[in-house]
């Protein structure tokens, strides 16, 4: 089997050995990154090969999988003038998480962890507990007692142990760190966890894959912890320096206007989080994140591709999943942010491509 690549922390350089289960730079407490810079196999070698994300293993940094529920290759549809919509929402939990989710599954399965713990305020805790199902390992997911009661339902169905935390995305976070510090524990963090990113990578992969071996010029995608966006990132990188693509797309990051701590430093021209961002209630509570970890790499990540920040009002996300469903596609109130920052017009004729993320059963319409 092929040795996993060692982790490093992208702030101090401080390293991480791959056999390790910490989840942070035992420095500065911050998220890792993964040393490793895969080369994309070129369009034709790709033909006749497991219709999974692991399609691409040269650029995954985990092989032959053992706890794999067919996640990926979700379909590409037309929305209009040149936009299209990638159906996430069809993967084996009803959302994008599973991309990197089987990733850290199978990942604490070869580490020999005891347990694993995670948390979410939803989507991200439906995937780890069902890849953990799928690996036979025990799982504790920590979530906001506000969090919808279907997600809720759906990670109890997998059999993980449901931990309601009163208070914010942050106080969730917070308990699961704490939780994660004791001995034979994997925290299965979609935010530190550099192999969440290079599972959400195959989002791109497959685009490109999809699109014959091009990009579009636009790719949109919602950004809370920033998990789609940072793996996109990596993606476009790997197939521009392998010479696949030869221009790279502009990343658009879509925040609710409610929770928009990232748009509020990218408007100040800050390189990183700004005072205290004023947050209100949202329906799209999937990206309701008031201070994420890898904003830095957020913010230099969407400048670097020559991207913008958008943000949407409860009244546009009300709109653009009403829209979406009379389109035949029912889209969670978070899955359809995007939708909601693009459909009147504000990418000039230029092509895109927006995730639908989540399904719409896991939250219902927003309320009006």
């Amino acid at each position: 089997m092929t040795p996993l690549p060692d982790r490093f922390c992208p702030t101090d350089g401080t390293r991480v050995p791959a056999a390790s289960l910490a989840w942070c730079c035992p420095a500065c407490r911050g998220p890792l990154d993964l040393d490793f810079a895969p080369t994309p196999a070129p369009l034709k070698s790709l033909a006749g090969r497991v219709n999974s994300l692991w399609r691409y293993a040269e650029c995954l940094p985990l092989a032959a999988p053992t706890v794999s529920l067919g996640e990926g290759r979700t379909p590409l549809v037309e929305l209009k003038d040149g936009i299209q919509a990638k159906l996430d929402f069809l993967m084996p939990t009803l959302s994008f998480k599973d991309r990197g989710a089987v990733l850290l599954a199978e990942l604490a399965l070869r580490l020999g962890a005891e347990r694993v713990v995670a948390d979410s305020s939803g989507n991200a805790g439906t995937a780890v507990a069902a890849y953990c199902a799928r690996a036979a390992l025990p799982c504790t997911v920590y979530v906001p007692a506000r969090t919808s009661a279907k997600k809720l339902e759906q990670i109890e169905a997998h059999g993980a142990r449901l931990h309601l935390v009163d208070g914010d995305r942050e106080a969730t976070a917070g308990a699961a760190r704490e939780a994660a510090d004791a001995d034979g524990v994997f925290y299965a963090s979609h935010v530190y966890n550099p192999y969440f990113l290079h599972g959400t990578k195959t989002y791109v992969h497959e685009l490109w894959e999809d699109l014959g071996g091009r990009l579009p010029e636009v790719i949109v995608v919602p950004v809370g912890n920033g998990t789609l966006l940072l793996g996109a990132a990596l993606a476009v990188a790997e197939l521009h320096a392998a010479g696949l693509i030869d221009r790279r797309p502009a990343l658009h990051a879509v925040q609710s206007a409610a929770v928009a701590p990232l748009a509020h430093a990218w408007a100040e021209g800050a390189d990183g989080l700004v005072g205290v961002t004023p947050l209100s209630p949202t329906s799209a509570e999937g990206i309701a994140i008031p201070r994420p970890p890898r904003a830095r790499q957020i913010l230099r990540a969407v400048r670097a591709s020559g991207g913008t920040f958008l943000t949407v009002t409860e009244d546009q996300i009300r709109h653009a999943q009403r829209d979406l469903a009379s389109r035949g596609l029912y889209v969670e109130s978070t899955g359809v942010a995007c939708w909601a920052a693009v459909r009147e017009g504000a990418l000039e004729g230029r092509t895109a491509v927006v995730p639908l993320c989540g399904a719409g059963l896991k939250t219902g319409l927003a309320a009006p």
